[in-house]
C-alpha cells in the first residue's frame, strides 16, 4: 500500500482549512467505502457529505509527481476536502478493498498520454519559437518607456526629493500607471516604492524613508542605463531570443519554465532541504510573497523559491507552507542570477529527513568569516542585486559581548548577530537554544550590510545541528 506522510498532503492541499476539513472527515469515518488498484496507482472512495447521496472521490497516481484528483462534491476547491480526506485515509494505512481501475479513468489516462505524446512531437529541440516581429515591436516600446523614465528621473533630481508630494506624487502615480503600457512592470514597481517611501516620509519626516527613496532612485537609475544597453544591443545583433540575463525579469519580464530548461537552467534529481519559511507582504506589488529558503543536499547551494499571491487573486492562489522533509524533484528549474538564485519545479515527492542527508550538507559551509564577508560584498556591490546574501556558516560559538550576539568561527575572527530591517525578528530566539546549539555547528544566515554601523552583520535564520534543523524564522 502506498505510504503518504502528512507533509505530503499539507503541500497538496490549497490551504489550512481544508486541510483541517480533511483531517476531520478521515477522523470521524467519513468514508463508507475504500478501494485501491492492484498496481497500487488508483484510489478511491465513497465519502458521506451534506447532498443526498455519498460523494465518490479518488486519485490517480500513475504519474508519481503529477497525481490527479477527482471529487463529485460542487466544491471549486482543489483537491477538496474529501480529496484530502481520502489522503489521510491512506495514510493511516486503514483497509483499502481491491478493485479494477475504472474504465472512464482509463480512457482519461490514454487521453492524457496522447496529449503529452502531441506535445513532445510539436516542441522542437533548443530554444523555443520566438516570434521576432512581436518581440522586436516590444522591445522598441520598452526603449521608448525607459526614456520617459530616465526624464522623470532628471526632472526629480533636478527638483529636488522634497518637492515630490502632494499633486506632484499624484503625476508619479500616472507615471507608473503609463509604464504597464510600455511592458516595463520592473521601473513600475520601483517608482511604487519610491511613492510609498515618500509619503511615509512626509507623515512621520524619519529621515530613513528619504535614504530609502534615494537608494531606490539609485537603483532606478542603474535599471534604466543597463537595460537601455542591453535592449539596444539585442537590436543591433539582431538577437531577440531569449538569454540568460537577469535584465529579462528585472524589466518585467515573466520566465516560462520551458525558456529557462532550454537555457540548460536546470539540475534533474535534485536533493533540497527547506532550512527557513516566511510569508511577507510587498505593498508596492500588493502582493503576499512566500518565501522558501533551501540548501542542495549534493552541493550546499541556498537558493529560494517565491509564491506570489496577489492580494485581489488570494483565494485563487495556494498559500506556500513550512516543509520539513526532504524534496526529491526530477527537474529543478533555475532562474537567472548568481548567488541564491530563485528556483521552481513541477513534480516533487518528498521524504523524510535523514542524518545522513544532514550530514552531507553541512560538509558544504563555508568555516571563514572573511571568506564568507568577501563573497557577500562581491555580491551585494551590483546596484540591482538584493542588499543581503544568505549563506550557510559552520561557527565555531555563538556568545555576547556588550549585551551582542556575536557568531565567532574557528580562525577566531567575529561577526554581530542583528535583525535586517523590516524583518521578523530571530535574534533574541537564540536565547532560547540549548547551549550546545550555539557550539560547533551550521548557520542558516542573512549576510547584509548594516548602513548605520557601516559593517556586514548576520540575522540568524536556523541552526543545523548533527540530527536536525532547528529553525529561528519558519
Amino acid at each position: 500500500m502506498r505510504k503518504i506522510s502528512e507533509q505530503y498532503i499539507t503541500v497538496l492541499a490549497p490551504n489550512a482549512t481544508a486541510v483541517s476539513n480533511g483531517r476531520k472527515i478521515s477522523g470521524k469515518g467519513g468514508f463508507v467505502k475504500r478501494f485501491r488498484s492492484e498496481d497500487d496507482t488508483f484510489y478511491m472512495g465513497e465519502c458521506a457529505g451534506s447532498g443526498k447521496s455519498n460523494y465518490i472521490t479518488s486519485a490517480d497516481f500513475v504519474e508519481e509527481e503529477h497525481p490527479v484528483f477527482r471529487c463529485s462534491c460542487p466544491s471549486r476547491q482543489f483537491p477538496c476536502k474529501h480529496s484530502l480526506a481520502l489522503l489521510f485515509e491512506i495514510s493511516q494505512e486503514k483497509e483499502f478493498e481491491l478493485c479494477e481501475i475504472p474504465e472512464d479513468i482509463i480512457q482519461k489516462r490514454k487521453k492524457k498520454e496522447a496529449r503529452a505524446a502531441k506535445s513532445a512531437t510539436e516542441k522542437k529541440e533548443g530554444t523555443p519559437k520566438v516570434n521576432k516581429a512581436a518581440r522586436t515591436k516590444k522591445i522598441k516600446k520598452q526603449l521608448e518607456g525607459l526614456k520617459l523614465t530616465e526624464e522623470m528621473m532628471s526632472n526629480l533630481l533636478q527638483a529636488g526629493l522634497g518637492t515630490m508630494g502632494g499633486s506632484s506624487i499624484k503625476t508619479y502615480r500616472s507615471l507608473a500607471k503609463q509604464l504597464g503600457d510600455y511592458y516595463l512592470a520592473g521601473p513600475q514597481l520601483y517608482v511604487n516604492r519610491l511613492i510609498l517611501e515618500m509619503e511615509a516620509f512626509q507623515k512621520d519626516g524619519d529621515s530613513l524613508h528619504y535614504r530609502e527613496a534615494i537608494h531606490i532612485l539609485v537603483q532606478l537609475r542603474a535599471l534604466v542605463k543597463k537595460s537601455d544597453a542591453y535592449l539596444k544591443e539585442k537590436l543591433e545583433k539582431d538577437e531577440i531570443g531569449d538569454d540568460d540575463s537577469i535584465l529579462y525579469e528585472e524589466l518585467g519580464g515573466i520566465w516560462k519554465l520551458e525558456q529557462l530548461q532550454a537555457l540548460g537552467m536546470k539540475k534533474e534529481n535534485a536533493s533540497l532541504l527547506q532550512l527557513s519559511f516566511q510569508v511577507v507582504y510587498d505593498e508596492a506589488r500588493k502582493e503576499f510573497i512566500d518565501t522558501g529558503w533551501w540548501a542542495d543536499i549534493e552541493t550546499g547551494e541556498v537558493s529560494v523559491s517565491r509564491n506570489y499571491r496577489p492580494v485581489k487573486a488570494m483565494k485563487y492562489i495556494r498559500q506556500e507552507d513550512t516543509v520539513f522533509e526532504a524534496a526529491a524533484i526530477p527537474v529543478l528549474t533555475y532562474y537567472p542570477g548568481e548567488m541564491n538564485r530563485r528556483i521552481r519545479w513541477e513534480g516533487v515527492t518528498y521524504q523524510p529527513v535523514t542524518k545522513e542527508q544532514i550530514s552531507a550538507l553541512r560538509t558544504h559551509a563555508c568555516s571563514s568569516l572573511p571568506n564568507a564577508v568577501k563573497m557577500v560584498k562581491n555580491q551585494i556591490k551590483n546596484t540591482l542585486s538584493d542588499n543581503f546574501v544568505v549563506l550557510l556558516f559552520a561557527f565555531e560559538e555563538i556568545g555576547t559581548i556588550d549585551d551582542k550576539y556575536v557568531m565567532r568561527d574557528r580562525e577566531g575572527n567575529t561577526i554581530l548577530l542583528e535583525d535586517m530591517p523590516g524583518m521578523e525578528n530571530t535574534v533574541h530566539r537564540l536565547a532560547m537554544l540549548e547551549p550546545f546549539m550555539r557550539k560547533e555547528q551550521v548557520l542558516l544566515g542573512a549576510f547584509y550590510y548594516d548602513e548605520a554601523g557601516r559593517r556586514i552583520c548576520v540575522q540568524p535564520y536556523s541552526i543545523v545541528t548533527n540530527e536536525r534543523v532547528v529553525r529561528l524564522l519558519y
